[in-house]
């Protein structure tokens, strides 16, 4: 289905938001409070000082789908608050008592993978959850003490570091409860097909897929 959206005011979110866009969904549950996601009271608080006051179009169709536990594919273009919708989802989903690392976030460039780990920690400010950025052009032997020092609750990366991080058993799969591919159009056309795939073989085949992409070529599907 398609929805037009009433015009709403520009400050229900941070910067740069366009909550207005049009989404197509097979998913007739609109939800148009954060209050009503039954989301953790800390996960609240950090949605509030973040700048949110009500859920964009995607965030009103996929946060909750996401956090029930459903594979879900969203397209949806930048600036329509899909990072929110997944970190949210994510956040709502971890163990914080759990010194392992519960979800994995692949995306296509270093700056986009700081990006959204930027918006993880600050939604999970007050929850006191931690998030590592994997990227390469950064220290290996930096990277390899710090998670082995302390594995941090989520993980976001580009697909090469991450894989390789894997693959070397530095970084454990053993927690991963959902894994989400963010741009997987972009991904995909700058050839990283085959280091996604060889990272989902190494998932439990219990966990969550989540995949956001602009375009939904047929690759993606």
């Amino acid at each position: 289905m398609s929805a037009d959206y009433e015009e709403r005011s520009r400050d229900n979110g941070p910067e740069g938001m366009e909550p207005d866009g049009i989404i197509e969904s097979n998913w007739n549950e609109i939800v148009d409070s954060f209050d009503d996601m039954n989301l953790r009271e800390t996960l609240l608080r950090g949605i509030y000082a973040y700048g949110f006051e009500k859920p964009s179009a995607i965030q009103q169709r996929a946060i909750l789908p996401c956090i029930k536990g459903y594979d879900v594919i969203a397209q949806a273009q930048s600036g329509t608050g899909k990072t929110a919708t997944f970190a949210i989802s994510i956040l709502q989903q971890i163990d914080i008592e759990l010194k392992g690392s519960q979800a994995l976030v692949l995306a296509p460039t270093r700056e986009l993978a700081q990006q959204i780990q930027k918006v993880i920690l600050a939604l999970g400010d007050y929850m006191g959850a931690s998030c590592h950025a994997c990227i390469g052009g950064t220290n290996v032997r930096n990277e390899v003490q710090k998670l082995q020092a302390e594995a941090p609750h989520i993980v976001v990366g580009t697909p090469g570091r991450v894989f390789d991080m894997l693959n070397r058993k530095f970084l454990a799969s053993k927690y991963f409860k959902m894994f989400v591919l963010d741009e997987a159009d972009e991904m995909l056309s700058r050839g990283f097909k085959d280091q996604i795939y060889e990272i989902f073989q190494k998932l439990g085949t219990n966990t969550q897929v989540v995949l956001l992409s602009a375009t939904m070529p047929p690759r993606c599907a």
